[in-house]
């Protein structure tokens, strides 16, 4: 079986500084693998482990992506070989053009059973790029699943829904979004480390994989932090009509407000 498990590359969340004004500082914030797209390179490795084949790491950005460290996180973590597209066009992309150039990235691989994505990502975490991506693919795409086993030549999947648990079994190929329920990922040892650096790692830019002319479609006006308001901790005890009067006198100022 061979597996592509899509990642996206985030500023590291614990070293976004926010300012007093509330404005968010990315400047000491390094780029670090979504936290959410690693339960999805796990799934992989993790089939890769009880399947022949091969798993290829993918990722799309602007050239800050193209890191050594970055790299070996990655590949640390089972994938055997890494491709990137890193260009400085792919700023601000929507989930769509992201999807594009995924699709284009993954033609120029050739080859494939599965396609694996988190189900978002932890920065904007709009949990459309997925279902999107096997869209413009033309491949059975399912959303929410929390366990993956292969079966002759096909995959039987579980999502855990509301109120029950969905088992389906897909054919290949097929692209498959897992949630974080679906494993625990793992921690590179040394020896992972110091192997990953071995490994191929292929970078190309938007001509090398013949994506499509793109054009901004975001404009990033302002991030800020919410502003934090202290709580009142105002109780009204009891539930008798005076109580009730005064916990809706009480919410109405609030909301005058």
């Amino acid at each position: 079986m061979n597996i592509i498990t899509c990642f996206k590359v985030v500023p590291e969340e614990q070293d976004i500084v926010i300012k007093t004004d509330g404005e968010l500082s990315f400047d000491r914030a390094k780029p670090t693998i979504s936290a959410y797209d690693l339960n999805a390179v796990e799934a992989g490795a993790q089939l890769r482990e009880v399947c022949s084949g091969a798993l290829i790491a993918l990722s799309v950005g602007t050239g800050s992506i193209d890191g050594p460290k970055l790299k070996k996180n990655i590949l640390s973590r089972g994938p055997e070989s890494l491709a990137m597209v890193a260009d400085d066009r792919l700023k601000d992309l929507d989930t769509h053009q992201t999807a594009k150039v995924l699709k284009a990235a993954i033609e120029k691989i050739g080859e494939y059973d599965l396609i694996l994505c988190g189900e978002g990502s932890s920065d904007l975490y709009a949990q459309q790029v997925g279902t999107q991506l096997g869209q413009v693919l033309n491949i059975p795409t399912i959303n929410s699943v929390s366990k993956i086993t292969p079966s002759n030549g096909k995959i039987v999947v579980q999502r855990t829904l509301e109120n029950e648990v969905e088992t389906l079994e897909i054919t290949l190929p097929a692209l498959v979004a897992v949630t974080t329920d679906i494993n625990l990922p793992r921690i590179a040892t040394m020896n992972h480390i110091l192997a990953a650096g071995k490994k191929p790692a292929t970078v190309w830019t938007l001509e090398d994989v013949g994506a499509p002319e793109l054009s901004s479609t975001i404009e990033v006006i302002d991030t800020r932090a919410p502003r934090q308001v202290e709580r009142k901790q105002d109780i009204v005890e009891g539930d008798t009509d005076d109580a009730i009067r005064e916990f809706i006198s009480k919410i109405s100022a609030v909301l005058a407000k």
